[in-house]
């Protein structure tokens, strides 16, 4: 526990335009995986859609900020290999930056930064870092990588854990 700054909660929203997989049906049966670490999550399985809506929440344990969350989403087959259909992934720190800055006089819905999609990053569209509810929440478009085309939607916020060491770094 004296190694852990906290939890990352990671809601999986939804895919958009994610690449055929299951050539006669015309569509996929898409799921996500998100690592970081030796940490490894899934999200359900949604049958048949290149448009899913999963709106499922994963929880990473975060001891090192430094680490890349990388999200893989795979087409789920029965009878052979779950066949790829591209990845993506974001680093925190802008996110952790915004979250130890003194927000408790800030209004809720006031965006505190912005992270602009750029060649080195794999951000759709510009992502906002927002105080939102008591709490600091980013929203991000992902544009997949090594794949024809596809985005994954999430939203990521902050659990401090009393005994942590927490962000104060």
């Amino acid at each position: 526990m004296e190694h852990l700054l906290g939890l990352l909660k990671i809601k999986v929203l939804k895919g958009v335009n994610l690449a055929i997989r299951d050539v006669s049906l015309r569509t996929s049966d898409p799921y996500v995986i998100v690592k970081m670490g030796s940490q490894k999550l899934k999200t359900r399985v949604v049958k048949k859609s290149t448009n899913p809506e999963w709106n499922e929440e994963l929880t990473l344990s975060i001891d090192d900020p430094n680490l890349p969350i990388k999200v893989l989403v795979y087409d789920k087959d029965t009878f052979t290999l779950d066949d790829k259909m591209g990845d993506a992934e974001f680093n925190m720190g802008p996110f952790l930056e915004a979250q130890k800055m003194p927000l408790d006089r800030v209004t809720s819905g006031t965006v505190i930064s912005k992270v602009q999609p750029s060649r080195e990053n794999c951000y759709a569209e510009e992502s906002p870092i927002i105080w939102k509810d008591g709490k600091v929440v980013q929203t991000m478009v992902l544009r997949l990588r090594n794949v024809e085309r596809g985005e994954v939607e999430l939203e990521i916020h902050w659990v401090d854990i009393p005994g942590s060491r927490g962000l104060a770094m």
